[in-house]
């Protein structure tokens, strides 16, 4: 039987939420990492740091950057540090939820305005567009509804969350 940390009695189970932060978390950190490997990213030659001139796409579908894997992977991190605690991965899930539907929300008015500007900083095509508004509300989902018991009702996290 696993025991915590301090090799005291048997560890909890985590909540539901934090598997779910965890596990968001190691998907951006893999998309993150497969962006940067030639053949799982197609004409791997053409990526560029950043703007629509990078023509690398990820699994040939999703135009991807360095910038664009970059954030991936800060996404990613982000995630496994704010997970350690029931409210940290609530606040990952949920406003990284907010965050994907408005990079949902910026790749529309992209591919409205104009896909070939300097405003495509990212770069995204239809593919991300419908990524970013499955993601957007997933996260959102598991960040408002997963373990809604989970944190409440009885003391808070840690200290520093009391206040």
């Amino acid at each position: 039987m696993a025991r915590d940390a301090r090799g005291g009695r048997p560890a909890a189970a985590r909540p539901r939420v934090q598997v779910a932060a965890l596990a968001v978390a190691g998907i951006f950190l893999l998309i993150g990492v497969l962006g940067f490997i030639p053949g799982i990213t197609t004409d791997y030659g053409d990526l560029r740091f950043g703007g629509h001139h990078s023509d690398a796409k990820l699994l040939g579908l999703f135009q991807v950057s360095i910038l664009h894997n970059a954030v991936h992977l800060i996404f990613g991190l982000a995630g496994l540090s704010l997970a350690r605690s029931v409210a940290g991965a609530r606040v990952f899930l949920a406003a990284g939820g907010a965050i994907y539907l408005a990079l949902w929300l910026y790749g529309l008015v992209i591919e409205a305005i104009n896909p070939e500007g300097g405003a495509n900083i990212l770069p995204v095509n239809d593919a991300d567009n419908w990524l970013h508004l499955a993601l957007g509300f997933g996260m959102l989902a598991l960040g408002l509804l997963l373990s809604n018991q989970a944190g409440t009702g009885g003391r808070l996290d840690s200290p520093a969350e009391r206040h």
